[in-house]
């Protein structure tokens, strides 16, 4: 982009003055993220997350409060059918944002790992180790009582030996904790 004082074509206005507005708006936006209010975190919760990426339908999940606006998640999930055996630990990172009395959003990334063991000779997949880097994304309501609901959604970057039919499985999923 030109910075130049002269006229823009199309508008009849400074490509200067554009740019400074922008810029302006960009920088507000960001710095309201990260000074917005935020919901008190439960130092604990525990619970089970429920989507299906790659046929981990359920996992054990559980939330630590880190401080007032950061928490980190771990979500151990099983699979066994008559495929395969598969486990995975993914490990989240997340800041949380009030919305509106105990409605929050929250964003974050992480990293899993798993294996898995092919029970079926007739597919060609070898077993073995897999990792994956992991987004998040999400919503939450805190009940008067200790109980958190949530829905997120968590794409997932196969890096080593994805499982699954391609390196990117996205994840919406369901998740209810008990909070201590």
């Amino acid at each position: 982009m030109n910075f130049s004082k002269k006229n823009h074509p199309n508008l009849g206005i400074k490509e200067n003055s554009v740019s400074k507005k922008l810029f302006t708006t960009i920088v507000l936006i960001v710095g309201l993220m990260f000074t917005a209010s935020s919901q008190e975190i439960s130092k604990h919760a525990i619970g089970i997350r429920t989507g299906d990426n790659d046929g981990f339908n359920n996992e054990i999940s559980y939330q630590h409060g880190i401080n007032d606006v950061n928490r980190v998640e771990l979500d151990l999930g099983f699979r066994n059918n008559k495929n395969y055996d598969v486990w995975k630990l993914s490990g989240i990172y997340q800041w949380v944002w009030n919305i509106d009395g105990s409605f929050n959003w929250y964003a974050g990334f992480g990293a899993g790992i798993g294996s898995w063991n092919n029970k079926n000779t007739d597919f060609i997949v070898d077993d073995g180790l897999f990792v994956n880097a992991a987004g998040n994304i999400g919503v939450e309501y805190n009940f008067d009582i200790p109980l958190l609901i949530s829905l997120d959604f968590r794409p997932e970057l196969g890096i080593v030996n994805d499982f699954g039919d391609d390196d990117l499985g996205l994840d919406i999923a369901l998740g209810l904790r008990y909070q201590f």
